[in-house]
């Protein structure tokens, strides 16, 4: 076993002890802990405790590698490989009692940037719906052992697409301008919540495509490498990566029709200073 799949084996581990931990404290209750950059975006208790197993179980096993979390400072390490982690993506459905939350566990080489990082296994769990989503660079994306692939085609009836809404009010308009301007590409408009598990469902063809801004790195960590490894393409601002300026996923035809959509502001703006 490489060393990507014995990275993969680890974050799938750690993350259905994590997703056990999480699901246990939403039995018994849960209480929020924080705001964190807006009032509506929350952290709970438990959120906090996840990443602190998680962060435990990752040192224990690797004591050498780095740690970038939601909840906690980031840590380099000495060994070149960062673990992202979000211990609970959904916050908001968590402390709801909606199933749509899921722990998010990446590792990746290089600066833990990633407009940079080269993605190296991950793994996406929703405790809620008992799915391990996950993949190792090279070996292909799985939802336990059933191996997932993007929708290839573009339906002539439009795409299933995926998108979310930052926690800042003022974002919110612009954010719904870009909505109706994407549309016309859509059949239909899906809103989960936490974007972990709308990139793993692209990965495994529940969706055909996702597009947000405002990700952070453990976000999207883990479910762009799923995404990727399915035969997807996942994109960012015109020439990068995905990042918190702009993530888009789905098929290499889809993706294009998106990021024409998405980028045709800019592009007119572009013009018109020139």
């Amino acid at each position: 076993m490489g060393l990507d799949q014995q990275l993969e084996s680890l974050a799938v581990d750690i993350a259905r002890e994590a997703g056990a931990l999480a699901r246990t404290r939403r039995e018994e209750g849960v209480s929020i802990a924080a705001s964190k950059s807006a009032l509506a975006d929350i952290v709970t208790e438990a959120d906090r405790e996840v990443e602190a197993l998680i962060r435990a179980r990752i040192a224990a096993a690797r004591p050498d590698d780095g740690f970038l979390g939601e909840e906690s400072a980031a840590e380099r390490g000495s060994s070149g490989i960062t673990w992202v982690v979000d211990p609970i993506d959904g916050t908001v459905n968590y402390a709801y009692g909606i199933p749509s939350y899921a722990v998010s566990i990446a590792a990746v080489s290089g600066e833990p940037d990633p407009l940079s990082w080269t993605a190296l296994a991950g793994a996406v769990y929703a405790p809620a719906l008992g799915e391990m989503f996950h993949a190792a660079r090279g070996a292909g994306a799985w939802l336990g052992d059933t191996r997932l692939a993007v929708n290839a085609e573009v339906n002539p009836a439009g795409s299933l697409l995926a998108t979310g809404f930052g926690y800042d009010p003022a974002t919110h308009a612009p954010q719904l301008a870009l909505l109706g301007r994407v549309m016309p590409l859509a059949r239909d408009i899906r809103r989960i919540g936490a974007a972990s598990l709308d990139l793993v469902y692209v990965a495994a063809g529940r969706l055909d495509g996702y597009f947000e801004r405002g990700l952070n790195p453990w976000d999207h960590a883990a479910g762009v490498l799923l995404v990727q490894e399915a035969g997807g393409t996942a994109v960012g601002m015109p020439g990068d990566a995905p990042s918190r300026d702009m993530t888009i996923v789905g098929n290499a035809t889809l993706v294009q029709r998106l990021a024409q959509v998405v980028f045709a502001d800019a592009a007119a703006r572009d013009t018109r200073r020139s």
